[in-house]
């Protein structure tokens, strides 16, 4: 159900029509006398609780929003306030999301036949698969903006009977990512996809996922470096430090991961896709594989493609683009801006993939649709920017951060890599060799930001060091 704030403003070549009014016209008996209806959709991000779309309710008993001329299909939900009191069909289950095209009529009316909490129970059965998905918290700290936030995470299928360790790619709008229970508009079904590769053999297939929840209300805040005037935006500083300075270290030092950018990735949709460029772009040395859905590259247009004059990404990023042709006027130009200026800046052809799907809409089943292809050839072997195969090292580094002792655990067929650390200049400030458990001694270190490297014969890997 989160689709973005593209209707009105975004779908310009479609024409324009009179404002239209939205009518509940029953609502269920149990609906409490005092309750406050709203309508929540692709016009307004998707906000359960927007006060400018709130309904007003008539001395007949209906409710009714008067939305202004627009263009465009637009998708919609009615809720008394929360996502955990929206609307459901007679039974308590989810219903789809209602759909209007502006033009084919300037009055709709609808009925409310039931509400989530209202129901008896959610009348939801769950999706995310057991047991490979799990909650991490509920309320996992975002020290950056002060918040808490639900965390996910999904553990390959072999995770609890094998001692390997595995990828990691990072996602936003966790709630749309595993359960149809939580998901606005569906789920991606990222659990089940990576189980059946698993299953099948397939390489690659097995990858411990972590999914963030937005914040409803904060979402566009969090998700944008830079402030629209219109629609807000100025906090995805703070959300990028959190992924790649808090959770992460925690992810790496709590679970098996291969802890280098090689085996690192980072994905989103909308303005999840924006955020995560944006996060490639300012930690290249954590992020090495970036998934772009239908980017809203429009919501901060001029200063996106300015920080990436000004921070050219590392060129051994991989990067996949997808969208529908017809989501809105500027989605494939930016997109396409987007891969051009990167292969300008030093990104390798090899390292870009971009994709275009006529029948593409910014919407959930979509993204989930993408998500295989997209997944499998940002982790299959990488290219380097010379454009040969990279041989990646598939190494961990842990803790991260490290007060004194830093782990290496090295693959089983390497007998010892080099590892060198090296300073916010480039410096080398510590070399030696390793084997695989080995303990370094960090503690003359001084406190502040590394760059770890390792080889061993043609393979390399490197991450993001911080040192306590």
């Amino acid at each position: 159900m989160r689709l973005l704030l593209f209707s009105l403003l975004l779908v310009g070549s479609l024409t324009c029509s009179a404002q239209v009014v939205f009518k509940i016209t029953s609502v269920p008996a149990n609906t409490p006398a005092n309750a406050t209806l709203y309508m929540a959709g692709s016009f307004n991000n998707w906000n359960p609780g927007s006060a400018a779309h709130a309904l007003t309710r008539n001395a007949d008993g209906t409710y009714q929003l008067t939305l202004p001329a627009g263009s465009g299909t637009i998708e919609y939900k009615f809720t008394r306030g929360a996502w955990a009191s929206v609307e459901t069909n007679a039974a308590g289950g989810a219903i789809t999301n209602r759909r209007f095209t502006y033009g084919s009529s300037t009055l709709v009316e609808h009925q409310v036949l039931n509400w989530q909490d209202l129901a008896g129970g959610s009348g939801c059965t769950s999706t995310a698969l057991a047991p490979n998905v799990r909650v991490l918290s509920t309320t996992f700290a975002i020290p950056q903006l002060n918040r808490t936030r639900r965390v996910w995470l999904y553990l390959p299928n072999d995770y609890a009977t094998s001692s390997r360790r595995y990828p990691v790619i990072y996602l936003h709008d966790g709630q749309n990512v595993f359960d149809a229970c939580t998901s606005f508009s569906g789920e991606w079904g990222v659990d089940e996809t990576l189980s059946q590769l698993q299953q099948q053999g397939l390489d690659p297939s097995a990858c411990i996922v972590v999914a963030v929840d937005n914040d409803g209300a904060q979402r566009l805040n969090e998700y944008s470096p830079w402030n629209n005037p219109q629609y807000g935006g100025g906090q995805g500083d703070q959300y990028t430090d959190f992924l790649a300075l808090t959770l992460k270290p925690y992810i790496d030092s709590n679970y098996r991961t291969l802890s280098g950018r090689e085996y690192t990735g980072i994905a989103g949709s909308s303005m999840g896709g924006l955020i995560s460029v944006y996060a490639a772009l300012k930690y290249p040395s954590v992020y090495g594989k970036v998934g772009v859905f239908s980017p809203a590259f429009w919501f901060a247009e001029r200063p996106l493609f300015q920080y990436l004059r000004q921070h050219p990404a590392n060129p051994n990023t991989r990067f996949y683009f997808v969208s529908g042709t017809q989501e809105s006027q500027t989605m494939v130009p930016l997109m396409r801006n987007m891969r051009d200026s990167l292969q300008a800046g030093g990104v390798p052809a090899a390292n870009l993939s971009f994709n275009t799907r006529a029948d593409g809409q910014h919407a959930e089943w979509f993204w989930k649709r993408e998500f295989p292809a997209a997944y499998q050839w940002l982790f299959a072997a990488t290219p380097t920017s010379a454009g040969k195969p990279q041989r990646c090292l598939a190494f961990s580094a842990f803790p991260v951060p490290a007060k004194d002792k830093l782990t290496v655990q090295l693959p089983a067929d390497v007998r010892d890599a080099r590892l060198e650390l090296l300073d916010s200049t480039g410096r080398v400030v510590l070399k030696t060799k390793v084997r695989d458990g080995q303990v370094v001694d960090i503690s003359r270190l001084a406190r502040g930001s590394y760059f770890l490297r390792l080889s061993a014969g043609k393979q390399t890997g490197s991450q993001s060091f911080v040192k306590e």
